[in-house]
């Protein structure tokens, strides 16, 4: 595992060429990173890594069933529940979370999840490499880089007290207001 690869790689994919069939991303368990040309949030620099994430995640006796190619791709066209890298920008941009559907799912409704996906699609940019064991290099990249979007494994980043109480307070006002459809 080499941070290199994600802090000054090769190529950043934006979402055109990662969305399109045939897939530039293998479907190959791996470690991923984002780059932002504008920052989601003015406190945040721009044009550099903020956030890595892994697939498959690993679960308490198996492996997700995930790759790199359909977790790139979920997270720039998918939704805030299933994507804890659209929840955290959603709550950066402003977007409003939203009970949908039964009213158990948080997402930012559908305008509100176009927003971020033209959002993401003009501003997102994605790196990756692939590894066997990725939950192994993600808690090693946590510990060696400054990655403000990450939560999970990275409670002494500063951005971190700000990000979560950002995000709960989200949660929280979202399940105060009626299902959205």
């Amino acid at each position: 595992m080499d941070a290199a690869e994600l802090l000054e790689p090769d190529k950043l994919w934006r979402a055109d060429p990662v969305l399109t069939r045939p897939s530039q991303i293998p479907a190959a368990a791996g470690v991923y990173g984002w780059h932002f040309d504008q920052s989601p949030d003015p406190r945040l620099p721009a044009g550099r890594l903020l956030y890595v994430g892994i697939a498959p995640r690993r679960m308490a006796n198996r492996a997700s069933r995930q790759n790199l190619r359909t977790r790139v791709r979920y997270h720039y066209r998918g939704n805030a529940e299933g994507s804890t890298l659209r929840l955290t920008l959603g709550c950066l941009l402003g977007l409003e979370l939203r009970r949908v559907g039964s009213g158990k799912r948080l997402t930012f409704g559908r305008a509100g999840e176009q927003e971020l996906t033209a959002w993401m699609a003009e501003h997102a940019h994605v790196c990756w490499f692939e590894h066997p064991q990725p939950w192994l290099a993600e808690s090693e990249l946590i510990r060696q880089l400054d990655l403000p979007l990450n939560l999970d494994q990275n409670r002494r980043h500063h951005f971190h007290a700000y990000l979560s109480d950002l995000r709960a307070t989200a949660r929280a006002r979202a399940r105060g207001l009626p299902v959205a459809w």
